[in-house]
């Protein structure tokens, strides 16, 4: 094995180490304690005896795994009074429960059946009173897999909307201000529906800072901002034009008053509501460090909240790799760099690909030469965009590999065809669902030996 072939697999094995670190069902456990009748989550108590009913919910890539982890939790006996549970995950991404139902539907794009499912939970939220307790289990990809659209909008004007949000190179943040001034249950309107129940609500975080607000559009969170906020940035991203009409109404009928915000910190649903993260980015690219550390490379975490698009996150990142060989600043070889978060991809072509993917192939051509370096990202749900590849690897002669086969890969990175690149070369990272989703981890490795 030569040293690009054992960077690769050694990268490999550290986004692995990533993974675990991201297993839903232990985050989960790892935050709760049970004593009897008595539930601790993070630093509050429960006496499970005072509840007339249990109810638990869920929506997201990980919510399954994390079902897992309450029904383990609880054990036979407090399982049994549990009421009613649904749990809502992206097709594929089922996880083998006892008691609580699980409901599969489609992610990025709404379908009918997350639609399905959205109502079943209105409904059973409109049964629940105070005597009562809702575990609320969230995840990355539960605002597509809960889409309740307000009175007006229409789910395929909801699918346009969202398609188009997703193109235009928005931030997750932004694309999840528009989706929960549109349905009726992000948010934090499936608080104030579940309202005046107790309700602890544990989240996976996939959104860089995490922001309990933003995850799955903040569906048990105080919400600050705005319709105005909305148009702003239909406005700034110049899609005002393309949203459906029944959209844009609504939402000038929610600037001029029309239509009540949504909940904000001073709703009392919120004073009776528990928001605790059980696992994010940090996490993994902790244990991503310590797996790198233990086969001999200086680790970095360079950070876990890069945004902006990938081609440009790509050049910052390929600098640093040079920076490593020459100066042997921020870290010296052989060296592991590893960074967290979630990029962005405007899409000008007509290829097939996601923002990891991306990330790579326009890092392959800025190391194009580079001496035994690799550069791996992909996202810890085991999708990355349309595609059922998680991410890719490249190394210093991807692009001379390439060249070999007649593929230009500035010619694929400006169709946006990344997916396609990667398969031809069979550097595709394809995991298939993971069951989690902490956004995306990028592993840099680079060894002066010969």
């Amino acid at each position: 094995m030569n040293v690009v072939e054992r960077l690769k697999e050694d990268a490999a094995i550290i986004f692995r180490a990533a993974l675990k670190a991201a297993d839903p069902y232990e985050a989960v456990k790892g935050e709760l304690c049970r004593d009897g009748s008595q539930l601790t989550v993070g630093n509050r108590r429960y006496d499970l005896r005072k509840f007339r009913n249990i109810f638990v919910l869920g929506a997201g890539k990980g919510s399954g795994r994390m079902a897992q982890a309450i029904e383990d939790v609880l054990g036979h006996r407090l399982l049994s009074r549990v009421t009613e549970g649904l749990i809502v995950v992206k097709y594929g991404c089922s996880a083998p429960l006892k008691k609580i139902k699980i409901h599969e539907a489609g992610h990025p794009i709404p379908d009918r059946q997350g639609l399905i499912a959205s109502k079943k939970i209105l409904e059973l939220l409109s049964r629940t009173s105070e005597e009562d307790l809702v575990i609320t289990l969230i995840s990355g990809g539960g605002s597509a897999l809960l889409p309740a659209p307000r009175e007006g909008i229409k789910l395929r004007d909801k699918q346009k909307l969202t398609d188009i949000l997703l193109k235009c190179g928005a931030s997750i943040r932004e694309i999840n201000t528009v989706r929960k001034h549109l349905s009726m249950l992000k948010g934090g309107q499936l608080a104030m529906r579940a309202y005046p129940s107790v309700m602890i609500s544990l989240i996976l975080s996939d959104i860089v800072g995490d922001p309990i607000d933003s995850i799955a559009s903040g569906p048990t969170a105080p919400d600050r901002t705005t319709f105005k906020d909305c148009m702003e940035i239909l406005k700034r991203y110049r899609i005002e034009r393309k949203t459906p009409a029944s959209i844009l109404r609504f939402l000038e009928k929610g600037m001029s008053g029309q239509i009540e915000e949504t909940p904000e910190e001073d709703d009392p649903a919120f004073l009776k509501t528990q928001n605790l993260i059980v696992g994010n980015n940090l996490k993994s690219a902790r244990a991503a460090r310590q797996k790198a550390k233990e086969f001999g490379y200086n680790a970095l975490i360079l950070s876990t909240m890069l945004e902006g698009e990938a081609r440009e996150a790509a050049r910052v990142h390929a600098s640093m790799l040079k920076e490593v060989l020459k100066s042997g600043n921020p870290v010296r070889s052989p060296a592991c760099i590893i960074s967290g978060g979630e990029t962005t991809v405007t899409v000008r072509g007509k290829g097939l690909g996601g923002r990891n993917q991306e990330f790579v192939l326009a890092s392959a051509i800025e190391i194009d030469g580079l001496k035994n370096a690799v550069v791996l990202s992909a996202g810890t749900d085991g999708t990355d965009g349309p595609t059922d590849a998680a991410g890719a690897i490249a190394d210093g002669f991807t692009v001379s590999r390439a060249c070999g086969l007649k593929m230009d890969p500035r010619k694929y990175l400006d169709s946006n065809d990344s997916y396609h690149f990667f398969k031809e070369l069979g550097d595709l990272i394809v995991t298939g669902p993971t069951g989690t989703n902490v956004m995306d981890i990028r592993i840099m490795l680079i060894d002066k030996e010969d």
